[in-house]
């Protein structure tokens, strides 16, 4: 339930923030037109007072050279016009072959700039003589700049939708895989003492005089199966974490798959030699699933019908260690750290999802490593676990 509360409120952050974004987009790119609108403005008003002053002088070339070397250089749209609103000259407007056809764009920039006025101020009689009207439009660049954030919002949108898309097919496709792993992890994990049951009920069937042996193997099985519903439980809950001896926890394991090592059908030589007895903090269930993994793991690269596995349990001043070795098949340098990732398998029917479970063990639970610290294509690989000793 806090797992889902949480990613709803992830969801509703990363709205908010993605509003915030978009917004400030908006408002600064606003601003720069609004700048520009402003400019524009000012560039006017000073041509209009140029247009003013010299309108008044004897000879036309100063207001001819204002209309054909400083209006006919900007680079917005611009129409002159009587006091009346004829128009009588225009700049950047397209396709205009009489003046006539300047009054639908001069409506137009008119909406969005309010008109220039220009005016003569006569000295003598101090009255203000109206001239005419400078109208003018927004440039490209403006034009540009209004829709640019527009734009941008809708390829990211489009970025993320797409993007989302994919996440949310490639999540798919993990889930289904997980699903399925998890299915052939469980059923991997109740093989070896369904298939031991079934045998010693055949032993049984044959042998009644085993009866006190044979109650006490299968009593071990069922207490195997219990074990595996209760690994599997505590993969998802807080983990207690206590002082463990590594070696009684490593010949626990081992004992259990020597006694069944022939359904495997392999003749797997298991051998295990310690320095000492360790003490390390961990979980007595988990830590003994990663182990056997690792274990059941080794015997399956070996493809022959013969083989071995080393466990050999040392220690440092910090940590507990544990090298598990086999003569199997081996792993490519490049895959050394694939292998503990989840959907990553080099056997044929493999689900990657063993590997990657002893790794959330030793990792995310036991604040642990676990690594390949030696392997060769045909002679074998050698495992390292470490795992912080107790106080």
């Amino acid at each position: 339930m806090n797992s889902y509360r949480n990613n709803s409120n992830i969801k509703v952050g990363l709205f908010f923030v993605g509003l915030i974004l978009i917004i400030g987009l908006l408002g600064y790119s606003n601003s720069i037109v609004n700048r520009l609108k402003d400019d524009n403005r000012d560039i006017v008003k000073l041509y209009s007072e140029i247009i003013a002053k010299t309108v008044n002088e004897d000879s036309d070339a100063n207001l001819n050279f204002v209309f054909d070397e400083i209006i006919k250089k900007v680079q917005f749209p611009i129409i002159y016009s009587d006091d009346k609103n004829v128009p009588l000259y225009s700049r950047n407007i397209a396709r205009i072959e009489s003046p006539d056809q300047l009054r639908k764009p001069m409506g137009s920039m008119d909406r969005q700039n309010e008109p220039i006025p220009i005016s003569y101020h006569d000295q003598i009689s101090g009255q203000s003589i109206p001239l005419g009207f400078l109208h003018y439009g927004d440039s490209d660049l403006i034009r540009k700049l209004q829709w640019l954030p527009y734009l941008e919002i809708g390829v990211v949108s489009l970025f993320i939708f797409i993007g989302f898309m994919g996440f949310n097919s490639i999540r798919n496709s993990e889930k289904r895989n997980i699903w399925v792993g998890m299915a052939r992890e469980t059923a991997h994990q109740l093989g070896t003492p369904v298939s031991a049951l079934m045998g010693w009920v055949d032993r049984l069937k044959h042998h009644p005089e085993e009866s006190s042996h044979v109650v006490q193997e299968m009593e071990s099985d069922l207490k195997r199966l219990s074990q595996i519903g209760s690994r599997f439980s505590k993969m998802g809950s807080q983990t207690i974490l206590k002082s463990i001896s590594l070696k009684d926890l490593v010949n626990r394991q081992t004992g259990y798959l020597k006694k069944r090592m022939p359904s495997l059908g392999k003749e797997i030589e298991l051998t295990v030699s310690s320095s000492e007895d360790i003490y390390i903090e961990g979980n007595e269930v988990l830590l003994g699933w990663a182990i056997e993994n690792v274990i059941r793991n080794g015997i399956d690269s070996i493809k022959g019908e013969q083989g071995t596995v080393e466990i050999l349990m040392f220690s440092n001043d910090r940590n507990g260690i544990i090298h598990l070795k086999d003569n199997g098949s081996g792993i490519l340098k490049k895959d050394w750290k694939n292998i503990f990732r989840p959907g990553f398998s080099t056997k044929e029917r493999g689900w990657g999802l063993g590997l990657s479970l002893v790794n959330r063990i030793i990792d995310e639970i036991h604040h642990g490593e676990i690594r390949v610290i030696q392997s060769e294509i045909g002679k074998g690989t050698t495992i390292e676990i470490c795992l912080k000793k107790s106080d």
